[in-house]
């Protein structure tokens, strides 16, 4: 004999006895539990709680009986309709009564599924738990699993702000627009095609720009917060390139006589005149974008900002690239010009001075390496 005293613990989180059969808890003893899982059994017979007293008290008899261990004791412990929180402190106030009735050295639980298990960490904070048995009615075992796995599924879904986004927000979204162009084509038949694409259109815009951002760990507000300097620079820069692009197409006619002296007579030939047109709004763009860049690594102490300046200085070898390929590439040049050897030391000139001023500053700047890390620290 084990010279421990034993409660089989028989537990109903939900408090399906107070709700239906109007039984409150503690329930103490083999006959009052008996008495209240019959309560139960006729008010509801399909309710698995009763089978669980059943089991508890059978277990009872059986421990009972054959004097395994010292002293042995069956209690049922209610909880609350609002399964959570209010419960779970409910469960844990009827167990220290039945333990103040009877000090129990370990608990033997009988459940009938995973929701009741829930509260095992709350029993072992004030008693060990010796053993454990699910009671398992005929054919409801998967029943009560795929229920509880939906039920937890559902609760997680509407607490966690990121998960009702992706799996409420983003469905709810395309319902909503499919019904503003129901609407629309209702009132407006002759502009249904244009409604469905646009709508179309909208939602992967936003579908696609979501996992976008996610899958790049992208933070536009924490980016404009943090690097503000910098998104006004992109920006600008941004519509410098678009402005300059569109206005090189309208002149693109304008730009073939400067060069060549007439039309283009071939596509491949007017692709070669359009990348030299969009040469200089492309460079300019990209260097608003760098300077913005440096500026903010000024203001923010960032080592590497000699990075940026030395990509700054290095934008006029890039232009000179462009315009002498391209112009290259038309046959209207040959490398052997003394146009072109002098661009070509130009841009030259321009990388060795852009490397020297980026050695240079990158020894000057060394000190804002402590900087910067005790920032991000």
């Amino acid at each position: 004999m084990v010279e421990i005293k034993a409660l089989i613990l028989a537990i109903d989180r939900d408090d399906d006895f107070g709700e239906k059969a109007g039984v409150e808890g503690p329930v103490i003893g083999r006959d009052a539990c008996v008495e209240a899982a019959l309560k139960l059994s006729l008010a509801d017979p399909e309710d698995s709680d009763a089978n669980v007293v059943y089991a508890a008290v059978k277990l009872y008899d059986e421990l009972k009986g054959s004097g395994e261990f010292d002293d042995v004791e069956v209690a049922l412990i209610t909880g609350h309709p609002k399964v959570g929180v209010k419960s779970d402190m409910e469960l844990a106030r009827q167990l220290e009564l039945i333990l103040e009735r009877f000090p129990a050295d370990g608990v033997i639980t009988v459940t009938d599924g995973a929701e009741d298990e829930q509260i095992f960490p709350i029993i072992t904070s004030k008693v060990p738990i010796i053993s454990s048995h699910r009671v398992v009615v005929k054919q409801s075992e998967g029943i009560e699993t795929t229920y509880y796995i939906i039920y937890r599924y559902l609760r997680e879904i509407l607490s966690d702000p990121e998960v009702a986004k992706v799996v409420l927000g983003i469905p709810g979204m395309i319902l909503l627009l499919y019904g503003i162009a129901r609407l629309i084509g209702v009132w407006y038949p002759d502009s249904v095609k244009i409604v469905s694409a646009t709508i179309t259109g909208t939602i992967l815009l936003i579908i696609g720009g979501y996992f976008f951002t996610k899958g790049f760990r992208l933070n536009f507000r924490e980016t404009i917060a943090k690097q503000f300097v910098f998104v006004i620079s992109a920006v600008a820069g941004v519509l410098i390139i678009i402005g300059g692009s569109i206005n090189a197409y309208f002149r693109l006619e304008e730009y073939a006589k400067e060069i060549i002296g007439g039309w283009p007579g071939t596509p491949l030939l007017a692709t070669l005149i359009y990348i030299n047109a969009i040469g200089a709004p492309l460079i300019i763009g990209i260097s608003v974008m760098i300077m913005g860049k440096t500026i903010q690594a000024y203001l923010r102490k960032d080592y590497h900002i000699w990075y940026y300046v030395s990509a700054l200085l290095l934008m006029p070898a890039l232009w000179i690239t462009i315009d002498l390929t391209t112009r290259y590439a038309m046959a209207i040049l040959t490398i052997s010009d003394i146009d072109v050897f002098a661009k070509l030391l130009l841009a030259i000139a321009d990388v060795a001075v852009a490397i020297l001023v980026g050695i240079y500053m990158r020894g000057k700047v060394r000190g804002w390496e402590r900087v910067e890390a005790g920032a991000s620290a």
